[in-house]
């Protein structure tokens, strides 16, 4: 396991990539190979029930037209991702942190139209890459902050509050941090 697996990537405040400006990515995968993250605070516009309908699955178990589906990054946006609180038992699941799991199969979608999914959940289009090494460069260059990821501000926090509340886990008022950080 990598050390930074399990962790919110904070956008630092100089971040100018609208991609990311202001973002909290959910870090899913880091090795040596490289690095995927899922950003958590980009409403796409798009709900679940567009996204049901555009598939085929047809919605039984609950009304899904005012759940939004965020975009998860710039790579691959018509790739689906569900982070889900609960064990990864879907057909391709993986636990990414405490409380959280990300499921990329269609049955979990299934699940949930019919109201037999995760308690929990937030689905993403798309999502964060880093080659080899390039993640690392990035904090070197002090783009991101890292926090151990925590599933109350992925499920339970207003998206307009992620981003703040991810910074102030870590004992810093968002008032007081830089545009970028330094080196002593």
């Amino acid at each position: 396991m990598s050390y930074l697996e399990h962790q919110f990537l904070i956008a630092m405040p100089g971040m100018d990539d609208p991609n990311f400006a202001r973002g909290v990515t959910l870090l899913c995968q880091h090795n040596d190979e490289g690095a995927l993250g899922i950003t958590i605070n980009r409403p796409s516009g798009i709900t679940l029930a567009d996204v049901l309908d555009q598939i085929g699955i047809e919605c039984s178990g609950r009304n899904l037209d005012d759940v939004l589906v965020y975009e998860g990054g710039p790579v691959h946006p018509e790739r689906g991702f569900v982070l889900h609180s609960g064990p990864p038992v879907w057909e391709s699941s993986m636990r990414v942190g405490p409380g959280i799991s990300v499921t990329t199969s269609r049955d979990i979608l299934e699940a949930i139209a019919e109201g037999n999914g995760p308690e929990k959940f937030l689905m993403a289009l798309g999502y964060a890459g880093w080659d080899a090494g390039q993640l690392e460069d990035e904090m070197r260059d002090n783009a991101w902050l890292n926090v151990m990821a925590k599933a109350d501000i992925l499920f339970d926090l207003p998206v307009d509050q992620r981003w703040t509340e991810a910074v102030e886990s870590l004992g810093i008022q968002v008032d007081t941090l830089q545009p970028a950080g330094g080196h002593a």
